[in-house]
């Protein structure tokens, strides 16, 4: 996706379409197996990727029997997880792996919970036009979109425990993409990790299966990479700011409720803005009166040193007397925000989560108007949720933030954190 893409509000519309000329393999409805339950365990993955200049962070899955890897574009925004589709593809990017071609056992079939859970989103009247098959067509509304079937196959899952178990999901295997320009540059990812709060989402399948508790959590790290973790045998006992996650009016988003937002401790005045965390969104986007206000409070606040500049990779940014090499050499003349929710839960945005360098040597907001893309919520982005660890407890309906480097190894990480 495009380094600024943000991927709302997902629309799913059943298509009828004839059965795709998959490879051959033996006859039969794809059903998903049930794996033994584990002891209660978190499976851990490595994250790569960054907000600049690459976008999004990813995660590398083993899927198939054989295994082999896929890097998916990790989505708490949304549910549907899918991998561009060897079907045959009609429209697909270069990706870093051979498409994954699945074979004609491992469909969906119309009937399924899941193709029922899935369509039943949106689209609560439409029919699947042939029993064989689960269609589904995703659109979001940075324009992308992945049009496919369901399929499901077997994922390789390391647990903290050393053990790896191998359950069976459903996801999109999708031959029809609209991703950015398609074929005219290299995908990063082979497609996209869906993590969202719906039954359809794989953290909503694990904890079906018994093999992890609905809890996830990720820690991005802000010079690239991190990790990622399904289960709650890895969230911290202490310090952890914790918020109850409420329905959003915009969608079934991870949603800690309405915020106020101050600057260097000041109110901004502004009505209290309901918020979502998506770390399918690279920037941070405010509705229209907070993003007003903080552009006037950041620009009220700066040295005469610094000079508004145009540059490509975002609206606003500044030069100064000399090229900047990163955000520590310009994080001083840039004040903290701060998100208050309920009646003391802090989210503190220090100058690191809300600025990007670029490679001509400007610092840039990572700060966005969200009503240009028609938002009526605010998103914290992965630029606002790096080097802290977010927590997406679905067992308890709460979210919570906890902050500490997110550079080195989990193992070291957690040690870093009560």
């Amino acid at each position: 996706m495009a380094a600024a893409a943000a991927r709302w509000a997902p629309v799913v519309v059943l298509l009828g379409l004839l059965l795709l000329p998959f490879a051959p393999a033996p006859a039969g409805a794809a059903t998903p197996a049930r794996s033994p339950p584990s002891s209660a365990s978190s499976a851990v993955f490595l994250l790569s990727g960054d907000v600049y200049p690459t976008g999004h962070y990813y995660v590398t899955m083993n899927i198939g029997d054989p295994a082999k890897p896929y890097f998916l574009d990790v989505d708490t925004g949304s549910d549907l997880t899918w991998l561009q589709c060897d079907a045959p593809c009609q429209s697909c990017n270069k990706v870093p792996h051979p498409l994954y071609r699945p074979t004609k056992n491992k469909l969906v079939p119309c009937a399924n919970s899941i193709c029922t859970a899935l369509h039943s989103g949106s689209s609560p009247n439409k029919k699947c036009t042939t029993q064989q098959q689960c269609d589904y067509q995703i659109k979001y509304t940075d324009k992308a979109s992945s049009l496919g079937v369901l399929v499901t196959d077997s994922f390789s899952l390391p647990l903290r425990n050393k053990s790896n178990v191998r359950p069976s999901l459903s996801f999109g295997c999708g031959y029809d993409q609209q991703v950015g320009k398609n074929g005219a540059a290299p995908a990063t990812t082979d497609g996209l990790l869906g993590l969202g709060r719906g039954s359809v989402s794989l953290l909503s399948q694990l904890k079906q299966q018994g093999i992890t508790k609905n809890v996830l959590g990720h820690c991005l790290s802000t010079s690239g990479g991190g990790f990622l973790f399904f289960g709650d045998d890895m969230v911290p006992t202490s310090r952890v700011t914790w918020v109850p996650m409420v329905r959003s009016t915009s969608g079934n988003y991870y949603s800690p409720g309405s915020a106020t937002l101050y600057f260097d401790r000041r109110s901004l005045s502004t009505k209290p803005m309901e918020v979502v965390f998506d770390s399918g969104s690279t920037y941070t986007y405010f509705s229209a009166q907070p993003y007003q206000a903080t552009i006037s409070a950041i620009i009220g606040s700066l040295s005469k040193s610094l000079k508004q500049v145009s540059d490509p990779s975002l609206p606003l940014c500044w030069k100064g007397q000399k090229a900047f090499k990163s955000v520590s050499d310009v994080k001083k003349d840039f004040k903290s925000l701060q998100f208050i929710f309920g009646k003391n839960a802090v989210m503190e945005i220090p100058p690191e989560n809300y600025l990007i360098v670029t490679k001509n040597g400007n610092v840039c907001l990572g700060i966005l108007d969200g009503s240009a893309a028609k938002l009526s919520f605010s998103i914290i982005g992965d630029i606002t949720m790096q080097d802290q660890m977010v927590i997406y407890d679905n067992e308890k309906a709460q979210l919570g933030w906890i902050r500490g480097s997110c550079s080195r190894s989990p193992k070291s990480i957690m040690s870093s954190f009560p």
